[in-house]
């Protein structure tokens, strides 16, 4: 494509995904707006959130007291999280009696978050959730799910008409109780169409209000999840019913935050994602990573407050026991922060204009401000003189020549970032040759 053809084709004016308008356009030339088919995700979207359930199944993490969960399911309410699942209650009397807590809190402080439960096939799963409705007198969604690919089949010993049945047994037993149902295949992404018909069409004759594709063990690649939101598509529309389509992924190769992005793309009306991609072995897509880039992506009202989004992945994480990864994006320690003196410089020049969006986005790709944090400047051995008078700026210290000179040669001599302590020192030790 020639640069006039792309000219041509991309405004530098008009609505920009991070919904500042004329400014960003000003400033950023946007290349992921170019050739856009237009709205990347179904006008009703939403968004359930799986900390709670398949976030507690990863097996370094500890199962949080229930303050804790309570706290969680806050955070989740604030973030506008639209769901919720909240456990499985059928696999023991503290599960149950923390989704029973959980549930009785959506009621009592009327929490605009729906709550979701998941369970087996099997009556021991299925009937716990009634329960648990009941006595918090809320309606819980009742995510039923079974295996639906060739190896589980050989390794459970179960044919299609087994599995059909079992799935028909429990969707009539939630149904029977009021309760609506999302039917989910496991391992859906390795399961034969053939089968999935016969499977989808069981599950909406018997009222499942949604299909759950799930990639259990992280196979899809995004064309696996457009062919099998396409496929799933055919299905519901052949039979005349009204069913939501969600996508469940997993992390194994590294394509889970893609995948649910592209699922909602490809057709897909809810998707789930759990607290820092916390889940069964390496995880599920980052439910803070996917409110971020639909943010970004112009996907989300810009008046939904996001700014707690650090605050909940903190509290999750020192719930579960779980150290977030200093680069990790977002929450990380290090993702607003340099001490790069070329990237520091651009930084303060953009804050010495006072113009804190600009500073915002000179050096970042994410602008901390929406999302609670703030751009961070350090001292370090890759660092220049900049990075050093602005440290001592914000802390109402005079930059003067020496002392400038001081800290940046001491940065220099070491191999890390120095601390404040460390640079308060150097201070110290300037003051007392000044005298």
């Amino acid at each position: 494509m020639s640069y006039t053809s792309i000219m041509g084709n991309v405004s530098t004016k008009g609505p920009s995904p991070e919904n500042d308008g004329e400014r960003a356009a000003d400033f950023i030339f946007d290349w992921n707006e170019l050739n856009r088919k237009g709205r990347l995700v179904p006008q009703a979207f939403s968004l359930l959130d799986e900390t709670l359930r398949d976030g507690l199944q990863n097996p370094s993490v500890e199962d949080p007291s229930i303050e804790d969960k309570l706290r969680i399911l806050h955070l989740m309410d604030g973030l506008k999280i639209e769901h919720a699942n909240v456990g499985l209650p059928g696999s023991g009397k503290r599960a149950f009696d923390d989704v029973l807590t959980l549930c009785k809190e959506v009621a009592s402080c009327k929490l605009a978050i729906r709550v979701a439960c998941a369970g087996r096939t099997v009556t021991a799963d299925i009937a716990p959730i009634l329960d648990i409705s009941q006595k918090a007198g809320v309606e819980i969604e009742v995510c039923a799910f079974i295996g639906s690919s060739p190896i589980r089949q050989f390794v459970e010993q179960w044919d299609v008409a087994l599995i059909a049945k079992r799935s028909a047994e429990a969707i009539d037993l939630a149904v029977k109780a009021g309760l609506p149902v999302a039917y989910v295949t496991e391992d859906t992404t390795r399961s034969r169409p053939e089968v999935l018909n016969t499977l989808f069409r069981t599950a909406i004759d018997h009222g499942a209000r949604r299909l759950v594709l799930t990639d259990t063990v992280g196979h899809a690649t995004p064309d696996g999840v457009r062919n099998l939101i396409q496929f799933a598509t055919s299905v519901i529309v052949s039979t005349g019913a009204k069913a939501g389509l969600d996508w469940h992924g997993h992390n194994d190769r590294g394509l889970a935050l893609g995948n649910a992005l592209w699922a909602l793309e490809a057709g897909a009306d809810r998707v789930h994602g759990t607290a820092l991609g916390l889940g069964e072995r390496v995880g599920n897509p980052a439910i803070e990573l996917l409110l971020l880039n639909l943010r970004l992506l112009g996907q989300l009202p810009p008046e939904r407050d996001l700014t707690t989004l650090v605050e909940y992945c903190e509290t999750v994480a020192r719930a579960v026991g779980w150290d977030i990864p200093l680069n990790y994006p977002l929450v990380g320690r290090d993702s607003f922060r340099t001490a790069t003196g070329v990237h520091a410089a651009a930084i303060i020049k953009a804050m010495q204009k006072g113009d804190e969006w600009l500073a915002d986005r000179v050096y970042s790709g994410v602008p901390a401000g929406t999302f609670g944090r703030r751009q961070e400047i350090a001292i370090g051995f890759m660092s220049g003189a900049s990075n050093v008078a602005y440290w001592l700026k914000k802390r109402g210290l005079e930059p003067r020549p020496g002392l400038v000179e001081s800290i940046l040669e001491t940065a220099k001599g070491t191999r890390h970032l120095l601390s404040d302590d460390e640079i308060m020192a150097v201070v110290e030790r300037h003051r007392e040759s000044a005298r």
